[in-house]
């Protein structure tokens, strides 16, 4: 059976002196004598003492903890802006709590919840899939708690964000694959409250019109953009009289599973149907061919959110007006898009 944690308490009674005394003691205090100082710690080290760092840093007010929430950390998109968080977190003296929505809005909730028990400092979030209302990040801001969206936003808040120019990321996709010679190009699209999905299909349809091609609802496939959506959206465009020669996708998770479906059906990439999707997960380099994609320069996403927050809780008395971060999207031409 494990042994239970020696306290603060346990250190005083042993020794027979106050609480106070040990807490001066074990934080090097100039008012404890040298000799008391090494009973303590003798002690300390006989018991396996540890001290709880964090129940010290709220007795200060400060807790030292970052909560950061996102939908899943599949591939590598989530998992290098998490990288970046915690780089500028380390270096600004926070220790980073991660949790995991799974893309479902009531988990999100818990997830709030958790990360309000812990007293955390400030809240970074990219929400779930199924998220459409703000009313369970209202607790937040009501308790005066930094927080800061990144990726995903529900679309017409006016809230603190780090996002990618997604529009101007679909539209370079679009207007690629225009120029390779495409000219039916259907679209894999998320859900439309999220801003990601919203503003890379605007890209999409403003590629289309600047280069006088009509937008067909038969060429456009909602979904949730994971991989068997890709082959099931696949499958139906194959199906019409008129299939398309190019697919942009919101998400390299469909685009793969479109990839798969035309290799099932015998189909050439990119000489038939030219793939293009969203990411640059790590997976798109590693296919045959290797899929064109967008990076959204991930790290830098994180570490901008991080900032972004340090910026709020130093101006927390300052009526803080919400700031919105634009990264450019570096559009990755690879294989599966290249014609000729």
């Amino acid at each position: 059976m494990a042994r239970a944690k020696a306290s603060i308490s346990d250190l005083a009674k042993q020794l027979g002196i106050s609480v106070s005394t040990v807490s001066r003691a074990l934080s090097n205090h100039p008012s404890i004598s040298d000799a008391t100082k090494k009973k303590v710690w003798k002690l300390a080290k006989e018991l396996h003492y540890q001290p709880n760092h964090l129940a010290a840093g709220l007795r200060k007010g400060r807790s030292n903890l970052l909560g950061v929430i996102v939908p899943h950390i599949d591939g590598h998109f989530f998992t290098l802006v998490v990288k970046g968080i915690e780089t500028v977190a380390t270096k600004a003296g926070f220790n980073v709590l991660i949790c995991q929505s799974n893309e479902d809005v009531a988990h999100e909730r818990k997830n709030i919840e958790t990360l309000l028990s812990a007293q955390v400092e400030g809240i970074l979030v990219s929400l779930a899939r199924t998220t459409r209302d703000f009313r369970h990040f209202e607790k937040v801001e009501k308790q005066g708690i930094p927080l800061v969206f990144f990726d995903r936003v529900l679309d017409g808040l006016n809230v603190s964000a780090v996002v990618l120019d997604d529009r101007e990321g679909g539209y370079q996709s679009t207007k690629h694959l225009i120029a390779q010679g495409c000219r039916r190009i259907a679209h894999f699209g998320g859900p439309l409250h999220l801003n990601i999905y919203k503003n890379r299909r605007l890209g999409y349809l403003d590629a289309l019109h600047e280069h006088g091609l009509p937008v067909e609802e038969e060429l456009i496939f909602h979904c949730d953009m994971t991989v068997e959506d890709g082959v099931r959206g696949m499958q139906q465009f194959l199906a019409l009289p008129h299939p398309p020669d190019a697919v942009f996708s919101a998400s390299d998770f469909s685009v793969v599973g479109a990839l798969q479906e035309l290799k099932r059906q015998k189909l050439r990439v990119p000489q038939d149907v030219a793939l293009a999707g969203f990411s640059n997960e790590t997976f798109t380099s590693l296919t045959e061919p290797m899929l064109t994609s967008v990076d959204q320069h991930c790290e830098q996403m994180g570490q901008s959110a991080v900032r972004l927050f340090l910026e709020m809780r130093e101006e927390r008395d300052q009526n803080f007006a919400p700031r919105r971060i634009v990264l450019p999207p570096d559009l990755l031409v690879r294989d599966s898009s290249v014609r000729g």
